[in-house]
C-alpha cells in the first residue's frame, strides 16, 4: 500500500511539475505581451485552494492531472466587453506576440529537458548513442544469424541507423512473425545483412518479442560531455517522436501502443525503483513529449494556434476567431475521446 501511495505521489510531482512549466511559458508571455489572464491553475475540475493577486487567480485544483491559463480572448463568449478592454485580449496582439504566446508553453518544456539532460550528464555522467552491439543473448535469434558484439548496426529493414534509440525504435516496429534485415559493420570494417525473427518468450505471465541484442551504454563525463550528451540526446528523442507520428499514420504503430495517465503511472512505479537519475530522466522524456505533442498543427494544440497564426500571416488578415475557436472545440472534444480510449486499454493491460 505504501508502494502504490508513493507513486501516486510521484507521478502527481511529476505531472505537476511538467504541466506548471507548460503554463508557466504561456503565462509569462501573455503576461509580457499585456494579455488579461483571468486564471493560472494546476490541476483540472474543482478549486481546493488559491489566491487572487492583481488581475489573475492562482488556483490549485482538485484532479491533479493538466492544468491552464485562461487568457482573454481564447473565448470570446466567455469575455466581459466592459472589464476587459479590446487591447488587453489575446486576439488584438500582433502575431508575433501571439506566436510566443503559444511557443513558450512547449518552448519551456524543451527547456526544462535540456536542464534535466545536462544536469543528469554533469552529475551522474551521460552516455554514448552509438548503436554499437554490447551482447548477443546466447540461443536468441541475433547469435543464431550471426551478430557478434562489437559489430555497428547501420540499418534495420531500410531505415538508417544513426543512435541506440533509433535500434529499440526500429526494434519494436519490426515484423514479428517474418525475418527482419538488420545490416551490420564488422570491426574489420566489413558490412553484412542478416535475417532475425524475433523470439516469443513469456515472462511473468505476459508474451514479448526479442531479438536478444544488447546496445553499448558508454558512460561519459566531463562539462564538454555533459553537452554533448544533452544535446545528442535532446535530437535523438524528438526524432524519435517525429518517427512515432509517422509510424503512427501508415499503421506501423497501433494507436493502442500509445500511453496515457495509467500507463504514465506505470512507467513511474518501474522507475522510482531505479532511483533518482531514472526519475530525472523520466521527467526530461515525458517533458519533451509533452512539448512536442503540443506543437502538432492540430485543432485545440498549441501547434493548431501556431498554425492559425500562420495562416493568418500568409492571408494577411485574420480568421473569424468565432470559427477558430469553434474548430477547437471539436478537436478538443477529439482529443478527450483519444485519451479515454488510451485510459480504457492502459486499465485493461494492468489485468
Amino acid at each position: 500500500m505504501l508502494g502504490v501511495l508513493w507513486n501516486l505521489f510521484l507521478f502527481v510531482i511529476i505531472l505537476g511539475i511538467i504541466v506548471f512549466i507548460h503554463e508557466l511559458g504561456h503565462f509569462t508571455w501573455a503576461k509580457i505581451s499585456g494579455v488579461y489572464v483571468y486564471e493560472f491553475a494546476i490541476g483540472m475540475g474543482p478549486k481546493l485552494f488559491g489566491k487572487k493577486i492583481g488581475e489573475t487567480d492562482y488556483n490549485v485544483r482538485a484532479i491533479p492531472i493538466g492544468g491552464f491559463c485562461s487568457m482573454a480572448g481564447e473565448d470570446l463568449e466567455a469575455d466581459d466587453e466592459e472589464k476587459i478592454p479590446k487591447e488587453k485580449r489575446l486576439q488584438s496582439k500582433n502575431v508575433f506576440q501571439r506566436f510566443l504566446i503559444m511557443f513558450f508553453g512547449p518552448g519551456n518544456n524543451f527547456i526544462l529537458a535540456l536542464v534535466i539532460l545536462f544536469f543528469l550528464a554533469l552529475i551522474w555522467g551521460g552516455t554514448t548513442l552509438k548503436p554499437v552491439v554490447s551482447e548477443v543473448l546466447e540461443d536468441y535469434p541475433a547469435e543464431k544469424a550471426g551478430i557478434s558484439s562489437g559489430d555497428r548496426i547501420l540499418e534495420i529493414n531500410g531505415h538508417k541507423v544513426k543512435t541506440s534509440d533509433d535500434v529499440s525504435l526500429y526494434l519494436a516496429i519490426a515484423n514479428k512473425k517474418k525475418n527482419n534485415i538488420i545490416k551490420v559493420v564488422k570491426p574489420n570494417g566489413y558490412e553484412v545483412k542478416y535475417e532475425v525473427q524475433p523470439k516469443k518468450v513469456k515472462e511473468d505471465g505476459k508474451e514479448g518479442y526479442y531479438f536478444g541484442i544488447s546496445i553499448q551504454q558508454e558512460k561519459t563525463h566531463g562539462i564538454l560531455n555533459a553537452f554533448k550528451y544533452t544535446g545528442e540526446k535532446f535530437v535523438s528523442l524528438i526524432k524519435q517522436m517525429f518517427l512515432t507520428v509517422k509510424f503512427l499514420i501508415t499503421g506501423d504503430i497501433g494507436v493502442n501502443q500509445l500511453s496515457g495517465p495509467v500507463g504514465i503511472y506505470n512507467v513511474v512505479g518501474q522507475q522510482s525503483k531505479a532511483g533518482l537519475p531514472n526519475i530525472l530522466f523520466l521527467i526530461a522524456y515525458l517533458s519533451i513529449n509533452v512539448g512536442f505533442l503540443n506543437l502538432l498543427p492540430l485543432p485545440a494544440f498549441d501547434g493548431g494556434h501556431i498554425l492559425f497564426i500562420l495562416i493568418e500571416m500568409i492571408r494577411r488578415k485574420p480568421i473569424n476567431p468565432n470559427i477558430e475557436n469553434y474548430i477547437h472545440m471539436v478537436g478538443l472534444a477529439l482529443l478527450m475521446l483519444l485519451m479515454v480510449f488510451v485510459t480504457i486499454h492502459d486499465i485493461i493491460m494492468l489485468f
